[in-house]
């Protein structure tokens, strides 16, 4: 498969050339997923999928167009081509514009490339068992469990030319905890491995999710505000950082001007024991990029290391619109160094404030403001966990939340796509009744 790929990217290149392109690049893109749905705690479905992606660009003059189609056939092709550089010519020029040059071309095999679907089956099968048994209030209301085989070739008229045959499992739930009448939110959550060695339980955070879930049947309000320390579990403080990250070391922020890091690179922006960093290669990461989708090869990189601002998140374009450095990579595989408390020893340090196992709200403001709902929350009072919360309000500033890292601690969760540990933020507003 992976030739034919390669056969189809020379001709989308060939065809973007007659059109006129200067520059060209294609990423085409085969997958094949097994897929077991389980729907209300039963075996519901099983089928396979197959998706085929194809994308072009192609530059003239400093003008750029895209196209993206489902389909590789020969008259797809030229019509795309033709549609592609069509677009380029309506556009306006900007020199900024490029590919990337031609370094090492690599071919790559990553995971467990076939599927083994008697054994994923047993270990689905084990996981609702185990559900059962262990956790009897948690409702299933979605398992989808997979093992997804990908094959993708990227190329550009500079001879890059990269290709990846990848294969890994996924596990996805969707689920609440009921007794009589009274219920829990939904949560959800999963992991993505390339071996079925472990059962699905043992993975990530799942055990640790469902006990807190089953939990949430009770719930109390918060009694008017208060200002504490919040604590994000490893999942919810992947999507807050995230989140900031996008906003102040991301392209949109920068290129709009509205970060408030667009003048701090080498500065401290955070405490000094925080590390994030994107990390594609390393070995907890499942299938991680080996080359952007601008055809560099990626690297590991940290945005923030001790506390100092490292490096921005930056594609080729804006990286020449801003005359800053390229990122490393381009995917989302962060990794937060761990801290040298154990999460018990950081809860006991605590007078008064909110274990939060996920956040709803919209985009933080520019300025790093954010407010929304605490989900899947706990009230810690004393120095101990205590009662689940009803919806909660917790609103501070994510620029000034880093600078008041509490605790960070040394267990981790590694789900496949991230690495991140307990993280402790003082100075946050929790507001109830």
């Amino acid at each position: 498969m992976i030739e034919t790929l390669k056969q189809t990217a020379k001709k989308v290149l060939d065809a973007l050339q007659n059109e006129g392109a200067e520059q060209s690049e294609t990423t085409v893109t085969y997958t094949v997923t097994h897929e077991f749905n389980v729907d209300g705690g039963a075996f519901s479905l099983f089928r396979t999928l197959f998706d085929k992606k194809l994308t072009m660009s192609g530059i003239t003059a400093g003008k750029r167009g895209t196209v993206s189609q489902n389909r590789w056939d020969d008259a797809t092709v030229a019509e795309s081509a033709k549609a592609c550089m069509d677009a380029a010519n309506a556009s306006m020029p900007d020199d900024a514009w490029q590919i990337a040059p031609l370094t090492k071309n690599e071919d790559f095999t990553l995971g467990e490339v076939r599927p083994d679907l008697d054994r994923l089956f047993m270990r689905c099968r084990e996981l609702m068992d185990t559900i059962r048994d262990r956790f009897p209030k948690i409702i299933m209301e979605q398992m989808i469990v997979s093992h997804r085989e990908r094959f993708e070739v990227k190329a550009n008229s500079n001879g890059v030319l990269f290709s990846t045959h990848g294969g890994s499992y996924e596990a996805m739930l969707m689920y609440s905890a009921h007794e009589g009448e009274k219920a829990s939110s939904f949560f959800g959550g999963g992991v993505i491995t390339d071996n079925l060695d472990k059962p699905f339980i043992a993975c990530g955070s799942i055990e640790t999710d469902l006990e807190n879930v089953e939990k949430q049947i009770e719930t109390e309000s918060v009694e008017g505000k208060f200002e504490g320390t919040m604590v994000l579990m490893p999942g919810c403080a992947g999507e807050l950082i995230g989140g900031m990250l996008m906003n102040f070391a991301g392209e949109q922020g920068l290129l709009s001007g509205t970060s408030p890091w667009k003048e701090k690179l080498g500065e401290p922006v955070a405490d000094e024991r925080l590390t994030v960093s994107i990390a594609p290669l390393d070995e907890r990461i499942v299938c991680g990029e080996r080359y952007t989708d601008e055809g560099f090869p990626a690297k590991n990189y940290d945005i923030i290391r001790n506390g100092r601002l490292e490096a921005f998140a930056l594609g080729l374009y804006a990286s020449n619109k801003l005359g800053l450095a390229r990122a490393e990579n381009d995917s989302y595989n962060m990794i937060v160094a761990p801290g040298d408390k154990p999460l018990s020893e950081i809860i006991a340090s605590i007078d008064r404030g909110i274990l939060v196992g996920r956040f709803s709200g919209g985009q933080p403001a520019s300025n790093g403001d954010f407010s929304g709902v605490a989900k899947n929350s706990f009230l810690i009072e004393n120095g101990r966990i205590g009662s689940a919360l009803a919806e909660t309000m917790i609103s501070g500033n994510l620029a000034e939340m880093l600078r008041r890292v509490r605790a960070i601690s040394k267990e981790t969760v590694a789900e496949g796509m991230t690495v991140l540990p307990y993280l402790a933020f003082d100075g946050i507003t929790v507001s109830g009744k």
